[in-house]
């Protein structure tokens, strides 16, 4: 018999499985409609979830990665909120190194995703200059690369 959980475990747990099934559907290139509506909430819950739970970390990538989903559904509304509040939380808890790139990177691709080629040129440049400062050279070389797949 396994021990039980406290509702904060169960809810860190949620938030990471959670976070890793939205993962697994952005990735997947097929997805069907309920896969992608799938995503969505799952998108969603996992950030609710690291809100009752997460450090500022955790409240600033499932911003992102809520964003990014909606990147991917073209959705720019939805992605550029959910982009500042990436950034805002970023900036407010003085997160650093990769979180700041990416946090970047997400307001870049939602004014690419909002037609607003300004705003998007000068989050591409915030978002290179944080990339050069990220320590780990996987994890620059690794933000690199996604962020050249900002096209426009």
């Amino acid at each position: 018999m396994m021990p039980e959980q406290s509702l904060p475990e169960i809810q860190r747990n949620f938030a990471v499985d959670l976070f890793n099934l939205t993962w697994d559907l952005m990735e997947k290139s097929d997805r069907s409609q309920a896969e992608t509506d799938q995503m969505i909430q799952a998108a969603h819950a996992s950030r609710y979830h690291w809100g009752m739970v997460g450090e500022p970390v955790n409240l600033a990538r499932g911003e992102w990665q809520v964003s990014r989903v909606y990147t991917i559904l073209q959705r720019s509304d939805p992605c550029l909120y959910h982009a500042k509040r990436c950034l805002q939380i970023t900036l407010d808890n003085d997160l650093h190194d990769f979180d700041l790139a990416f946090a970047y990177e997400a307001i870049a691709r939602a004014n690419l995703l909002a037609g607003d080629t300004t705003e998007t040129e000068k989050f591409i440049s915030l978002a290179k200059e944080a990339g050069e400062a990220i320590e780990d050279k996987a994890d620059r070389d690794y933000f690199m690369t996604e962020l050249s797949t900002i096209k426009y």
